[in-house]
């Protein structure tokens, strides 16, 4: 009977963890919103950060070989959000202080799926061509 050692996940469930926290910072700042922002840009972003979790989840559980393609569509996604979080900014339907706050928890989420992307490409930051 063979058995494969047990799999140093620590960042995947550290990022999963950020996300969950990322949802409930940005659930408290999109009830605020006024109603036609809450109901475009506000459930747009509470939508792609569910999106994300849940891709997060479906990461950790893949193969290697299909954690990297669902790596890279998480990263698009997270592009996205905070694209929209900046616009949300802009059109002046969040304050500066909410905005710094959700950009600064949008980079550390980056970083830590920029790892996860850099270990499952055995240390490469771009997939092999």
């Amino acid at each position: 009977m063979t058995t494969t050692p047990p799999r140093d996940n620590s960042t995947e469930i550290s990022i999963i963890h950020k996300t969950y926290d990322f949802y409930k910072q940005l659930y408290g700042v999109t009830t605020r919103l006024p109603k036609r922002d809450r109901f475009a840009l506000g459930a747009k972003c509470e939508g792609l950060t569910i999106e994300i979790l849940e891709m997060l989840f479906f990461a950790n559980a893949a193969r290697v070989t299909a954690r990297l393609e669902l790596l890279q569509k998480i990263d698009l996604k997270l592009k996205i959000l905070k694209t929209i979080i900046r616009l949300c900014f802009d059109v002046r339907a969040i304050n500066e202080k909410s905005y710094l706050n959700l950009v600064a928890a949008l980079v550390e989420i980056g970083r830590m799926l920029g790892g996860w992307i850099k270990k499952t490409n055995g240390g490469q930051t771009n997939p092999p061509t």
